[in-house]
């Protein structure tokens, strides 16, 4: 899909990444697209309206009235587009966004606007981290604005870190990618996905066993957002008393162990088209098993343990075409320890959750990930609910299988 005729309005805020937006302008009209700018007035100082009216064939809006004192009609202008995106959007203007403050004509327009927002943040990697800003976006995020995550790299302080705005050729992607999913609402429908979820439960005798406080929560709710998107899902299950979604589309196998996950996931692993590893899987299972309860009595007990299958590394080794995402639970050196797996996995994507992030990790209703991708992507995705995290992977991965 490209974007003719459709009608994008960009918002420009004062960062040093405006300066971005002028090549976003142009690949926007390249793709087809009618765009109009509205700036902050601040804005103006990092970027000409004159270069932007030239690009965009439409004269720039910054305030109320323009140079012939005619009124700015912001009300027509939120309904007048397909699609509004503020790129940059700096922490000030994501701060007014998610407050209601109208003290410009790009919120007054914002706040008018009828149409599907995206914003693609930037500022330096403190502000971006900063408890005050995760609440400003998780904010916007619950009023249906879609957020295009950050990149890491140089920043305008002359630090490296988080918090540059998207290049403009990743906005064009996920403006393409948002209208496509808007005109078909089911962007994997004919798809058949492999999703594990839940912990594993590893038997020392008929009662006991060793595991984990997986409670299956994720893997259920990328399921969940998989049948919204209208595909065939496979879920292997570990032992999980979360409630499982009613759906035709959705076949459910119910493991216990390592090897029952792994035997159940490679039954169907050849006819998928993509395979999602969220289950929290034991890295170690006793090398033998009682037949019997083990009884207290015993002066001392010790238990051999012998390394599980790697299924993400296994299935990562008979892959053909299947899109393949792993997870990685880290507690320290999380981003190299993901890459690593990322690498040796042979995975397409690998998704960071660190038990050090307050919200995030096992039994909790949110979560905060990290997704990096063999390409060298590295997609931040701030605190939120799972559901709404699971809604975000599964559009990485419709726009990722669709380029």
């Amino acid at each position: 899909m490209n974007l003719q005729g459709k009608k994008i309005l960009l918002g420009i805020s004062a960062s040093i990444a405006a300066y971005k937006s002028i090549h976003l302008v142009r690949l926007l009209i390249k793709a087809g697209a009618e765009v109009k700018v509205v700036l902050t007035p601040a804005a103006e100082t990092f970027v000409s309206p004159l270069v932007l009216s030239t690009l965009s064939k439409n004269t720039v809006i910054s305030g109320f009235a323009n140079s012939s004192n005619d009124w700015s009609n912001h009300v027509m202008l939120g309904r007048w587009a397909d699609l509004m995106v503020v790129a940059p959007a700096s922490c000030n203007t994501i701060a007014k966004m998610a407050h209601g403050l109208c003290d410009n004509m790009l919120m007054a327009t914002y706040l008018s606007a009828t149409m599907p927002v995206m914003i693609a943040p930037a500022m330096d990697e403190d502000m971006w981290k900063h408890p005050t800003t995760q609440r400003n976006l998780a904010q916007l995020q619950t009023d249906g604005v879609q957020i295009i995550p950050v990149a890491s790299g140089e920043l305008a302080s002359g630090l490296t870190g988080e918090g540059r705005m998207a290049e403009p050729e990743t906005i064009v992607q996920a403006i393409i990618a948002h209208l496509t999913v808007n005109e078909n609402a089911q962007p994997l429908r004919g798809k058949k996905v492999l999703v594990t979820a839940g912990p594993t439960y590893e038997a020392i005798d008929p009662v006991r066993f060793i595991g984990n406080h997986s409670s299956g929560k994720m893997g259920i709710a990328i399921t969940e957002a998989l049948l919204k998107a209208g595909a065939t899902v496979h879920l292997v299950l570990g032992p999980s008393t979360q409630a499982i979604p009613q759906n035709t589309q959705l076949t459910v196998r119910r493991v216990v162990s390592a090897q029952d996950m792994y035997e159940a996931c490679n039954r169907v692993f050849a006819d998928v088209d993509i395979a999602i590893l969220s289950a929290a899987v034991a890295d170690f299972t006793p090398a033998n098993v009682a037949n019997e309860k083990i009884k207290k009595d015993q002066a001392a007990l010790s238990v051999t343990l012998q390394p599980t299958i790697d299924i993400l590394k296994t299935l990562g080794a008979a892959k053909t075409n299947q899109f393949l995402v792993g997870f990685a639970l880290e507690t320290n050196n999380e981003e190299a320890n993901a890459l690593k797996k990322l690498a040796s996995k042979n995975a397409d994507a690998i998704v960071l959750n660190s038990l050090n992030d307050a919200g995030a990790g096992f039994g909790t209703d949110t979560n905060q990930v990290q997704i990096f991708t063999r390409k060298g992507e590295k997609i931040a995705l701030p605190l939120q609910s799972k559901s709404d995290i699971a809604h975000h992977l599964v559009q990485f991965i419709a726009q990722a299988i669709a380029l």
